[in-house]
C-alpha cells in the first residue's frame, strides 16, 4: 500500500504556472506579487497585513516591534512548536513557560497569571491545531495585566471565532506561518496582521534590514539606493514566487482546502468515538479549519506509533513541552498537564489528499491494537 502522509504540500498545475510566471518576468525578489498577496490577505482578513518569509520571522518582528528587548518576559505555553520560543530568545527576552489546559492545549491562564511580573510585557497564545482561544478571556487578562499580545496562529488560518469573526480580523497582533504544510502555503512565508500603525510601519521597514520606506520601492520593482536606517533590520522579506504561490492557495482555500481539512476532522471524529483508549479533543469543526487532527491515547502510546509505521502511515508527535528542552529548562519547573498531555499526544495524518478510505484504515488499526 501507498505510505500515508501525515502532512504534505498540496500543490497544482496553477501554482506551477504561477511560479513560471513569475520566472518569465525575471524578477525574483520582493515586487508586485508581493504586494497583491497582500492586498489579497488583507481583503480575506478585514485587517492589515505585511508578509515576510517565515512563521517564525513574523513572531520575531512582532516582538521586536513592540520594543521586546533583554530581560524582558513573555508568557509562552509550553506545549508549541519550538519556533515560538525561538522568536522571544532572538530579541534577548525570556518565554516564561506556562501550562496548558488539558482539552483545549490553549494556554492555561490561570497558571500564567501566577507568573506574572514587572518584567511581562507580552502573553503569546498559540491557536493549537487551529482552534482559536477565547478570544474575551485572553482580552479581559491582557487588559488586566496591560501585556500586549501576540497571536500565534500558525495552526489556524481561517478558523473563526464563535461571533464568525476570522482569526486575524481582530485582536492586538496576530501572527500567521504559509510554509508547506499549513492550511495554505507560499512555499515558506508568514504574515504579520494588525490594526496598530506604528507596527505597521516597523515592520514594513524591519523586514527590509531596516531601510525606510523601501518597501515601496520594492512593490515597483525598483531599490533604494538613498536611504536611512534608524533601527535594527533583518532580510525576512518574501519573494514574488513565493507569494504567487500564495495567491493561487488563497484561491483555492475556501472552496477546496478549507471544505476537505473541514470534513476530514469531522470523519475522524466519528470514526473514533467507539475505540477504546483514544479520546478526541472537543473541537468545533464548523468554526475551526484544523492543520494537524491530535488525539489523546491514554495508554501504549509509543506501542501504538510503532504499529503506524509498520502500516505505512506516518503520524507525529504536537509537541514535545519545550520546558523540557535543555535551551529553556528550568529544573524546578514542573507543569504538570502539559507533562501529562505529552504522553497521550498522536497527530493522525490531515492534508487534502487524505481520502475516507485512507481514514477508515487508519482508524481501522487503531482498533484492532486496542481489542
Amino acid at each position: 500500500m501507498k505510505p500515508i502522509k501525515l502532512s504534505k504540500s498540496v500543490i497544482g498545475n496553477k501554482e506551477k504556472e504561477m511560479v513560471l510566471r513569475v520566472m518569465s518576468d525575471e524578477y525574483l525578489g520582493m515586487g508586485d506579487y508581493v504586494r497583491q498577496f497582500e492586498l489579497k490577505l488583507a481583503e480575506y482578513l478585514k485587517n492589515n497585513v505585511v508578509v515576510v518569509n517565515s512563521g517564525t520571522a513574523a513572531l520575531h518582528l512582532a516582538l521586536v516591534s513592540i520594543g521586546m528587548t533583554a530581560g524582558d518576559e513573555v508568557l509562552v505555553p509550553s506545549i508549541t512548536y519550538v519556533a515560538t520560543y525561538q522568536a522571544v530568545t532572538a530579541t534577548g527576552a525570556i518565554p516564561i513557560s506556562c501550562d496548558v489546559d488539558l482539552n483545549t492545549v490553549h494556554i492555561d491562564l490561570k497558571d500564567a497569571e501566577k507568573k506574572v511580573t514587572k518584567k511581562t510585557k507580552a502573553i503569546i497564545p498559540v491557536h493549537y491545531a487551529g482552534s482559536p482561544m477565547d478570544f474575551e478571556s485572553l482580552s479581559s487578562f491582557s487588559k488586566k495585566y496591560k501585556l500586549r499580545v501576540i497571536e500565534d496562529a500558525a495552526h489556524a488560518f481561517g478558523s473563526v471565532y464563535p461571533n464568525l469573526n476570522r482569526v486575524g480580523s481582530v485582536g492586538d497582533i496576530i501572527c500567521f506561518s504559509f510554509d508547506g504544510i499549513k492550511n495554505i502555503t507560499s512555499g515558506e512565508g508568514g504574515a504579520i496582521v494588525t490594526q496598530d500603525k506604528s507596527v505597521l510601519a516597523f515592520v514594513k521597514d524591519a523586514r527590509l534590514l531596516g531601510i525606510q520606506k523601501d518597501t515601496d520601492a520594492r512593490y515597483e520593482g525598483k531599490r533604494s539606493w538613498a536611504f536611512q536606517v534608524n533601527h535594527q533590520g533583518f532580510r525576512y522579506h518574501m519573494s514574488n514566487i513565493f507569494a504567487g504561490i500564495g495567491l493561487v492557495q488563497l484561491e483555492r482555500f475556501e472552496s477546496e482546502f478549507k471544505v476537505k481539512r473541514q470534513v476530514l476532522a469531522i470523519a475522524y471524529t466519528k470514526l473514533l468515538s467507539n475505540i477504546d483508549n483514544v479520546e478526541c479533543f472537543d473541537i468545533n469543526f464548523e468554526h475551526t479549519v484544523p492543520h494537524i487532527f491530535p488525539i489523546k491515547v491514554l495508554k501504549n502510546r509509543d506501542e501504538l506509533k510503532e504499529e503506524f509505521s509498520r502500516n505505512n502511515v506516518e503520524v507525529g508527535i504536537h509537541y514535545f513541552p519545550n520546558h523540557k528542552l535543555s535551551y529553556f529548562s528550568d529544573s524546578d519547573l514542573c507543569l504538570p498537564k502539559s507533562e501529562a498531555l505529552y504522553d497521550t499526544l498522536l497527530s493522525l495524518p490531515l492534508h487534502p489528499e487524505i481520502s475516507h478510505k485512507d481514514q477508515i484504515f487508519i482508524c481501522k488499526i487503531i482498533k484492532k491494537f486496542f481489542d
